[in-house]
């Protein structure tokens, strides 16, 4: 059962609340937070509105930092994007491949939200859903969410008649399913986001390419240990013949 957040930004009073209760519940170290709350002025004057951007990881489904990453420190889960920074080897691909730009480096490992797994496996709730005092934060099934998402669009358009949902389908439909007041790009999210060239190349040319080597190198260490082995067979054969030809001369010796 895929698993999503609901983010309605009609909604978000900009409290900050999320924002803290992410650093302090998954003890994040000073200088990183998963969640950027960040002030937006829309419109032109004098018929200007406000709001907030909620950036942080859309677990995209189509995940480009999943499909680079190297190590699988990056995986889906649940439908959401989890991160295991124990396997992670620093290779900063993800950092370069999100079109979101989320994944960023900290003490030489990817950092990013991982829906507060350990939390949500123990029975609770993401910790920014927990405190939200506006509900512009829900957690739950998929299917739901959207459902949900819609409604609050259909209710949204009184106040701002392009309010619509963003993220069923993009980049595979994301995880974080957001209530937009505003056409997306108003809000600095792309319409349809795209895997960096990068991305792209590291799934068709560099990893084909690498388990192609690695199927290689495996191969040839085989053929010459093979041949090794055999060469080794020849040496302990050659030397029991010299030893049996010295045993004779020996006893040859002896007799005479």
């Amino acid at each position: 059962m895929a698993s999503a957040f609901l983010l309605d930004l009609g909604r978000c009073i900009g409290c900050q609340a999320c924002v803290v209760a992410c650093k302090t519940g998954n003890e994040l170290p000073e200088g990183t937070q998963y969640i950027h709350l960040i002030e937006q002025t829309r419109g032109e004057f004098p018929d200007l509105s406000g709001g907030f951007q909620n950036h942080r990881c859309y677990h995209c489904t189509d995940a480009a930092c999943v499909s680079v990453c190297p190590t699988g420190a990056l995986f889906k889960e649940d439908g959401l994007t989890r991160l295991d920074r124990d396997v992670c080897s620093g290779c900063g691909y993800c950092v370069e491949a999100c079109p979101y730009d989320v994944p960023v480096m900290v003490d030489g490992r990817s950092s990013k939200c991982d829906g507060c797994a350990a939390a949500v496996k123990a029975g609770g709730e993401p910790w920014c859903v927990a405190t939200c005092p506006s509900s512009a934060l829900m957690y739950g099934n998929r299917e739901e969410i959207l459902t949900e998402a819609y409604a609050r669009a259909e209710a949204l358009r009184d106040r701002y008649p392009n309010a619509q949902v963003y993220g069923e389908t993009q980049a595979g439909g994301l995880g974080g399913i957001i209530v937009a007041p505003d056409d997306p790009e108003k809000l600095d999210l792309p319409i349809d986001p795209k895997k960096p060239f990068m991305a792209e190349a590291w799934q068709k040319v560099v990893q084909p390419g690498a388990i192609v080597l690695t199927a290689s190198t495996a191969a040839l260490a085989g053929l010459a240990g093979i041949i090794a082995r055999r060469n080794h067979v020849k040496e302990l054969e050659i030397l029991e013949a010299n030893g049996a030809l010295a045993g004779a001369s020996a006893a040859e010796s002896e007799e005479a």
